[in-house]
């Protein structure tokens, strides 16, 4: 049956209506049992959604919409290694990086664990020479600085946790990382870098990214010039390896076995930073650190996988945010981290779920019948009070919120945290409760003349009745973020499945990589006129090319 069609789903549009004209404040009044029914605990994350737009019977619905669309099935499909990506025909088994000895993930009978296992151990023995000096440049210096060179998955999450986690950056080694093709993004960071002493990290699945493989190539350019006598072969063994599906490609780069690291088709990009991939995540942090991220991970996996609807951590922030798009009408969905050292999560989870729920179409290939990922936007609190929360307290858009913050701080300094907290949760409150005409006439009529009062009073006012979830984690520590990760990953595939959609293949990026690499002769000495393109873009190139030199 149809999405739209199937009787939970009438019954949550008939509770939307319904609760239409319910101010949040109201929903509270109602039930005094509400927060209790409305916040989940799990892999030491505490998550409040009782000040989301919602009725204990529409959370009901959506529990109830879940069974329908078969959820509990495709979870042990997801992790028996089914070919849940089914367009590429492939499963998604990014648990299994994460997988400790005993576990088993399987794909087509053969277990995957032990290959996991020998390249995580592999991944150790290079962060010990790393870390320990015993890895040595080709003029004898030990490494001092790495840097990662990855774009999208290979760059966004082990770019993320390395800043999230810095409190617990060891000292010696300093990961840089460039994704961008901008030549500013790299030249500005090999200007501050010293190559006798620096070790670049190749980071792409297919080892063909195009911005990746540029950059590789004007990084080992940097080190030839800086060791003229070292020959190519030299120069990658001792300041190159790479991470990769493709290890024939690596090694027709230049590179020997010894340096390159494994990751497998089977882990879509977006869901790479549990492999090899985060080698830059255990050459901060220390492999041990490294791998208590991946525990918290496995703890989160251990939790979606196991417990009920009604307690599961992941299933409730995707039927949430289902109800807000679907239901509420949302289109946009705010990441608000109260923790400096997460700010790079929104940007994160941007690609982690607009590039897998991105989608028009449901597995089969048919229109999906509403409408899928919201545009995932954010940045990091308190700045975000003093930018953007103006619009959403009297913009008068429904944009919903995630509140994410840690009762204890990772650079402990005096009052900051407590202040940094007391904001937090004001916001979330303000945008719960508002302001009314009355409160707002209190509050001037204590301070204001009347002719004052009158011409303040509507700017004053605070409409309130934003939804918003609060996630808190006792401290940021490895396995609190793996938890933290992992429990968005699920959080996708559950929207996915509701929605009918494949959310491991991502076909939409392609054309424009097609369309880059056909347009790009005509940006150099290729006649314009010989290049496929419309006029637009002949004319934006044109321009280009007339002023490519000073």
């Amino acid at each position: 049956m149809t999405l739209t069609r199937l009787p939970s789903w009438r019954a949550l549009a008939g509770e939307a209506e319904a609760l239409a004209g319910v101010h949040l404040r109201e929903l509270f009044g109602r039930d005094p049992d509400r927060v209790a029914a409305m916040h989940l605990c799990a892999c030491e994350l505490l998550v409040d959604f009782s000040k989301q737009r919602l009725s204990r019977l529409a959370l009901d619905l959506l529990r109830a919409l879940a069974g329908e669309r078969a959820l509990p099935a495709r979870i042990a499909e997801l992790f028996a290694g089914e070919l849940v990506n089914s367009t590429e025909r492939r499963p998604a088994l990014h648990m299994a990086l994460r997988a400790a000895t005993g576990d088993v993930y399987r794909r087509e009978g053969r277990d995957l664990v032990p290959e996991v296992l020998a390249e995580r151990q592999k991944l150790r023995g290079f962060c010990a020479a790393i870390q320990g000096g015993s890895w040595r440049g080709a003029g004898g210096e030990a490494i001092s600085d790495v840097i990662n060179i990855g774009i999208g998955g290979s760059d966004l999450g082990p770019r993320m946790a390395v800043q999230a986690l810095a409190a617990q950056a060891q000292p010696g080694i300093a990961v840089h990382f460039v994704s961008n093709v901008d030549g500013a993004d790299l030249a500005s960071l090999l200007a501050r870098l010293d190559p006798a002493r620096t070790l670049i990290v190749v980071v792409s699945k297919t080892f063909t990214t195009q911005e990746t493989m540029a950059n590789a190539a004007s990084a080992l350019a940097w080190l030839a010039a800086a060791h003229p006598r070292a020959s190519r072969a030299d120069l990658l063994a001792r300041h190159c390896v790479a991470v990769t599906a493709k290890p024939d490609a690596a090694a027709r780069f230049g590179l020997p076995p010894a340096n390159c690291f494994a990751f497998w088709d089977w882990v879509g990009g977006r869901y790479s930073l549990w492999s090899s991939v985060g080698v830059g995540v255990a050459l901060a942090v220390g492999m041990d650190g490294f791998e208590q991220m991946l525990a918290g991970a496995r703890a989160m996996d251990q939790h979606f996988r196991a417990a009920p609807l009604t307690e599961n951590l992941p299933i409730t922030l995707a039927l949430v945010d289902l109800w807000n798009g679907n239901f509420l009408g949302a289109e946009t969905h705010a990441i608000v981290p109260y923790s400096r050292s997460l700010a790079l999560l929104p940007a994160y989870l941007q690609q982690l779920e607009m590039e897998s729920n991105g989608k028009s179409v449901d597995r089969a290939g048919h229109p999906v019948a509403c409408r899928t990922a919201a545009i995932v936007w954010g940045s990091a609190g308190t700045d975000a009070q003093h930018s953007y929360f103006q619009l959403l307290h009297q913009g008068g858009r429904l944009v919903p919120i995630d509140f994410i913050a840690c009762a204890r701080a990772d650079f402990p300094l005096d009052t900051h945290h407590a202040m940094l907290l007391a904001n937090c949760f004001a916001q979330s409150e303000a945008l719960m409760r508002g302001r009314n005409e009355a409160e707002a006439r209190a509050e001037l009529e204590a301070a204001t003349s009347p002719a004052d009062i009158a011409r303040l009073l509507p700017h004053k006012v605070f409409a309130g009745n934003q939804p918003s979830t609060t996630l808190l984690l006792p401290a940021l520590t490895p396995r609190t973020l793996g938890a933290l990760i992992a429990l968005y990953e699920h959080k996708v595939f559950v929207a996915a499945t509701i929605w009918g959609i494949n959310p491991f293949d991502q076909f939409g990026v392609e054309l424009g990589k097609q369309l880059a690499d056909a347009l790009l002769p005509a940006l150099g000495a290729a006649a314009i006129e010989a290049v496929e393109m419309s006029p637009s873009t002949r004319l934006l190139i044109g321009y280009c090319r007339d002023h490519a030199k000073a």
